[in-house]
């Protein structure tokens, strides 16, 4: 018995693994994001670095931008 595997099932294993892939990179992107607010917040804002977190957590590209308008003190 042979066992050949059809060019349509590797094709969408193939694509399944692309977007793992760049499901988990746009993952870990949001992870760093979410530590360097954190980080950032610490030492350059005057409002809770916990609560810049969780915004970014929830919005994170609207939340970086607040973050960068509102949030930074210019030191």
């Amino acid at each position: 018995m042979s066992t050949v595997m059809s060019p349509l099932l590797l094709q969408g294993a193939a694509a399944a693994g692309i977007a793992f892939l760049i499901g988990l990179l746009f993952f870990v992107v949001h992870l760093a994001m979410i530590v360097w607010t954190y980080s950032d917040a610490q030492s350059r804002s005057d409002h809770p670095p916990i609560l810049w977190a969780l915004i970014v957590f929830f919005a994170p590209i609207l939340g970086i931008l607040l973050y960068f308008i509102i949030g930074r003190n210019s030191y």
